[in-house]
């Protein structure tokens, strides 16, 4: 069973965006530029209040052989 994680490897600033994509399967980057377009038509509040808070709640992800 898949974990929602922050990745380390996968990371530009907290690794949310990357964990995600790992977890949806999807491209990071695609992911990263959806994630960035809709930060600005919403007026940066909605999806700024996400981030920050999935920064908190999402665990980083841990080393595991």
């Amino acid at each position: 069973m898949k974990k929602l994680t922050r990745s380390r490897q996968n990371k530009k600033l907290t690794g949310v965006l990357g964990g995600l994509s790992d977890y949806i399967g999807m491209d990071a980057s695609l992911l990263r530029i959806l994630f960035v377009v809709a930060l600005i038509f919403t007026g940066f509040f909605p999806m700024g209040i996400i981030y920050l808070i999935s920064i908190f709640i999402i665990p980083e992800e841990t080393d595991t052989l």
